[in-house]
């Protein structure tokens, strides 16, 4: 495993995903979530130092994953790999939260796309960021 190449694909989707995530949670959905505050635990902003750490190992194994994976096939096998990573995580993470609190769909569709969209163009990122070392290259042409 590249250690360099893999370190700086995490820190890269980090930064990426904590901008995408600030702006779907915060400005595309912070008014529905503000009519939807009956939902939300009282002690909420007491624990918002988890979106932080949370996202860390989320990163981490989603270079990981995808660097003991990898193929050499470019910015398409990040797209699929981004896909790949939506329907296992997002899908049933989404549709559990619905399951056990009143979330309107809408709210839940605009998850699922959102998640969707940020997972392919991290995917594709990491894809372009991370390469193999020299041996494993040569044996993933």
């Amino acid at each position: 495993m590249n250690w360099k190449n893999f370190f700086i694909a995490f820190v890269v989707i980090y930064i990426i995903g904590g901008l995408f995530n600030f702006i779907v949670h915060e400005v595309l959905l912070g008014a529905t979530y503000q009519s939807l505050s009956e939902v939300w635990r009282p002690d909420m902003d007491r624990l918002m130092w988890l979106q932080w750490v949370t996202p860390l190992f989320y990163c981490f194994f989603f270079v990981y994953i995808f660097a003991k994976g990898y193929e050499g096939r470019g910015i398409m096998e990040g797209l699929r790999y981004g896909l790949i990573i939506w329907a296992f995580i997002s899908i049933p993470t989404i549709y559990g939260q619905y399951m056990v609190y009143p979330l309107p769909y809408s709210l839940v569709l605009q998850w699922l796309i959102y998640d969707l969209v940020i997972l392919i163009i991290i995917g594709i990122v990491v894809s372009l960021i991370y390469k193999p070392g020299e041996k494993k290259a040569k044996e993933a042409a």
